[in-house]
């Protein structure tokens, strides 16, 4: 009996925070295909004024939306792979190597992580600016990237640690190199956590406004969060439009997450790394 009441209750536990989850994205997907521009005429229950694909129409033929889509999906894929290479060698340099000032860089690194992103947008903005890379999309990625490097050589480094060295003095014994043992022993080794950081680098560009406002300013360089914004300023009240055009954001992501599922949980797990 006891059983069974704390599974009726667990069960309606579980239904409230599933219904709570999931009903956001039931009104977001209700205002992305309700009649009407206007937030203030949509219903309280979803869809009940019928649905519409007028606002997808809009969206794709009316506005840049593919053109945003494209240079944000060139953002986030360059920062993606350049922070997975980067980091990835940079971290397996610190692991695996030691030279002078070794300790001080790491701190520097950890210390660098303490200042929010605000504090050095001056600087940011003074050096695009010298070297040519105001509105442009790889000024956005170098970044990113410089922004990514600090965090990511140190949570990758604390991953290899763990890789024992047995691996790399048998492949050196071998004959391997450096540089072949980091390729073909060493990332194979690392792919969860190296997965883990390819989505997590994907989706801040993806989600950033503040530095594309910065950064980009002609109409052929605009990111999905700035094209977005557009459609809900204070001149403008395209909400409905506003909801098809985030929700067709998602769909990069779904697939991603679909397509890296098992690492991801592999890396979250912890248990990749074996003797």
């Amino acid at each position: 009996m006891v059983r069974k009441l704390n599974t009726v209750v667990l069960g309606a536990i579980f239904t409230i925070v599933a219904f709570a989850v999931l009903w956001p994205v039931v009104h977001m997907v209700s205002a992305a295909l309700a009649p009407g521009q206007s937030i203030a005429n949509l219903p309280v229950v979803p869809f009940a004024n019928g649905v519409t694909t007028q606002h997808f129409e809009f969206v794709f033929t009316q506005t840049p939306y593919l053109r945003w889509f494209r240079n944000t999906l060139v953002i986030a894929v360059c920062t993606s792979v350049g922070t997975m290479l980067f980091a990835s060698m940079g971290a397996y340099v610190f692991s695996r190597y030691q030279f002078s000032f070794k300790r001080h860089i790491l701190m520097t690194f950890l210390i660098l992580n303490i200042f929010p992103a605000f504090v050095g947008m001056v600087a940011v903005y003074v050096v695009l600016l010298r070297i040519g890379g105001l509105d442009t999309l790889w000024g956005m990625v170098l970044i990113y990237l410089a922004g990514n490097m600090p965090f990511a050589t140190w949570m990758v480094k604390s991953y290899l640690d763990q890789i024992p060295k047995s691996l790399d003095e048998a492949a050196r014994i071998d004959g391997a190199s450096g540089f072949r043992i980091y390729a073909q022993i060493i990332v194979p080794v690392a792919r969860p956590i190296l997965t883990f950081l390819a989505v997590t680098a994907f989706t801040a560009p993806w989600m950033d406004f503040i530095l594309p406002k910065l950064v980009l300013r002609s109409p052929e360089n605009q990111t999905l969060a700035l094209g977005l914004f557009s459609f809900v300023t204070d001149k403008n009240n395209f909400f409905t439009n506003f909801a098809a055009g985030s929700l067709v954001v998602a769909v990069p992501f779904m697939i991603f997450f679909v397509a890296t599922q098992k690492s991801l949980i592999a890396s979250l797990a912890g248990g990749a790394v074996k003797g």
